[in-house]
């Protein structure tokens, strides 16, 4: 039996925002039945700065886990939104500011992921969504940077990506409660790219491969 730990924010911890039973460590226990533990330790709002106490967490669970599977870093951007809709003077000067805030995103995105990487279990790490409904196009292009750190990261250690941007790609996948957070449906897809994850990837053999196409 395999043990699944869910680590990061609220795209996993996404249960205050759907009907109970949908949320997404419900949906990934479902798929899996009962070959496979999963395990929550996700908390919503959490930055990278608070992956070190997450992972502080794991001796503390019934089993040493199989996979840990990351989703975290949209806090840390959603934090920089403000600062996005400063003017400036020209196209130069805006992707300047993208890559100071991408070298920032890049220090702190490496010092959490070697915390996961120190506990030396199977590791996958998932990318930032751009989907969410009413975001201006602005603002989705200012994610790829961010995205680009998560994927040179996950390739430069050999990890499996679950692609959010390929698998929540419709307004019906983020919650009506809070937009931002992945919705019933959104959820069982997230679930369903995760198990696939776990049926497909051998663990003894790291490797990187992009997970996405449970949205289809």
């Amino acid at each position: 039996m395999a043990h699944i730990v869910l680590l990061g924010d609220s795209i996993f911890d996404n249960a205050p925002y759907v009907p109970a039973g949908t949320e997404v460590q419900a949906r990934l226990q479902s798929l899996l039945e009962g070959s496979h533990r999963v395990s929550l330790l996700a908390r919503d709002g959490a930055v990278l700065a608070d992956m070190l106490e997450q992972v502080a967490r794991l001796p503390s669970l019934p089993q040493a886990a199989d996979w840990l599977v990351v989703s975290c870093g949209g806090n840390d951007v959603l934090g920089l939104v403000g600062a996005m809709q400063s003017r400036v003077g020209s196209v130069i000067e805006a992707a300047s500011l993208l890559a100071d805030w991408q070298t920032g995103f890049r220090r702190d995105y490496r010092r959490m992921l070697n915390v996961v990487l120190s506990r030396r279990r199977p590791v996958a790490v998932a990318t930032i969504y751009d989907g969410v409904p009413g975001l201006e196009p602005g603002l989705r292009t200012a994610l790829a940077p961010f995205n680009d750190v998560i994927l040179r990261e996950a390739v430069a250690h050999r990890l499996p990506v679950l692609d959010l941007r390929l698998v929540c790609g419709e307004a019906g996948d983020y919650s009506t409660v809070s937009p931002i957070e992945p919705s019933a449906q959104g959820g069982a897809k997230i679930a369903a790219v995760i198990a696939q994850l776990v049926r497909e990837q051998d663990p003894a053999a790291p490797r990187t491969v992009v997970y996405g196409g449970a949205s289809s």
